[in-house]
């Protein structure tokens, strides 16, 4: 049976062996190490080669960013997970880990009794553990090949989907955006991309955690010359800005008083497709609200979050754009959506951009 070496890192005693914990309760895992600081890690990563490590950000001689920085030098370095605190400084902390090349992060559980915090954790690392199983004797990020935006031919889906209708398509005048893992760093790129002059709305659902997506807002407002803010309850939608939805809540269109404008209402409904926020979530209503008149893209990500939605979409006339595999770090969020034949243009991460510019 092929194993997955793993390495616990982190300086808090109770936090080894809550991971380490949950690490052990999944089959083909074996917890190689432990380390309570990154050089001690780096040290342990050089001898026990593990697959994966899981890593605290600060601690003590070399912290997690310290770590990162150093395993870049390495030919073959390890699957990194953050593992961080659900504070502001963790949240921009983190994003610089995954600057450096931390596949994910997750929270660190700040109540509960140990086998609660554990099967939380567990639950987490489950998806990201069978897809380090899936890519163990592979390449877990393969180098962006780039290639020209592909233009994909109307077929009848293979899903329920129907062909989208003909005679109700017009100028976008909001963009939806689904993404998670490998989300930060791609964003990162495709965001500031995106024209000052843009004359619509961009609503983004990006699956991370509370605290860390308004991290994620004030990196990309910096970056970009469009506002990105991280939305909230209420928020009239306005063109040329960048909606995020907050970590842990879902986020959905509504109509304003007036009938005309349209609203952002941040919800506690709860998960969908274990996510929250959901991407289908908010494509439902983009459907609902802009029919005929709105753009999807999906991109960069684990499980199929987004595909449902974006049928409806696509069936009250939206157009479809979906990130090619070759330049996403995790080929799961757009790959149903591209095999069920909704998407109307795949792209890699560098077109993307201008792909949606061309569709307002």
């Amino acid at each position: 049976m092929n194993t997955i070496k793993a390495l616990v890192v982190d300086d808090t005693i109770v936090y080894r062996k809550i991971v380490g914990d949950a690490l052990k309760q999944m089959p083909g895992i074996e917890v190689v190490g432990t380390a309570n600081n990154g050089k001690i890690a780096l040290s342990k990563i050089k001898t026990l080669k593990p697959d994966l490590i899981t890593l605290d950000i600060e601690m003590p001689e070399m912290n997690g960013i310290e770590l990162l920085q150093e395993l870049q030098n390495m030919d073959s370095p390890p699957l990194v997970i953050m593992v961080s605190t659900l504070t502001h400084q963790g949240g921009a902390l983190t994003l610089r880990a995954l600057e450096l090349g931390a596949f994910d992060v997750l929270p660190k559980p700040e109540d509960g009794k140990m086998a609660e915090n554990m099967l939380k954790i567990q639950k987490t690392l489950e998806p990201i553990v069978r897809h380090v199983k899936r890519h163990k004797f592979g390449i877990i990020n393969p180098p962006a090949r780039l290639k020209p935006a592909v233009a994909v031919p109307d077929r009848v889906s293979h899903s329920p989907a129907k062909p989208r209708p003909a005679g109700i398509r017009s100028k976008s005048e909001i963009i939806g955006i689904g993404i998670s893992t490998g989300g930060p760093n791609a964003l990162t790129k495709m965001i500031p991309m995106l024209p000052k002059d843009l004359k619509v709305p961009v609503l983004i659902v990006q699956h991370m955690p509370p605290v860390f997506t308004a991290s994620l807002a004030d990196s990309l407002n910096k970056k970009s010359a469009l506002e990105v803010i991280e939305a909230k309850d209420g928020d009239i939608i306005k063109p040329g800005k960048v909606f995020i939805a907050p970590g842990g809540k879902q986020m959905k269109i509504v109509a304003g008083a007036d009938g005309l404008t349209r609203k952002i209402k941040i919800t506690d409904d709860p998960p969908e497709n274990s996510c929250k926020p959901s991407a289908d979530y908010l494509f439902r209503s983009i459907a609902q609200h802009y029919v005929g008149r709105s753009t999807g893209v999906i991109m960069t990500g684990m499980g199929a979050d987004g595909s449902k939605g974006l049928v409806q979409m696509k069936n009250n006339g939206s157009f479809i754009i979906a990130q090619d595999e070759k330049t996403c770090t995790v080929y799961g969020m757009p790959k149903e959506p591209i095999e069920s034949g909704i998407v109307d243009i795949i792209a890699p991460l560098e077109k993307i951009a201008d792909e949606i510019v061309k569709t307002v």
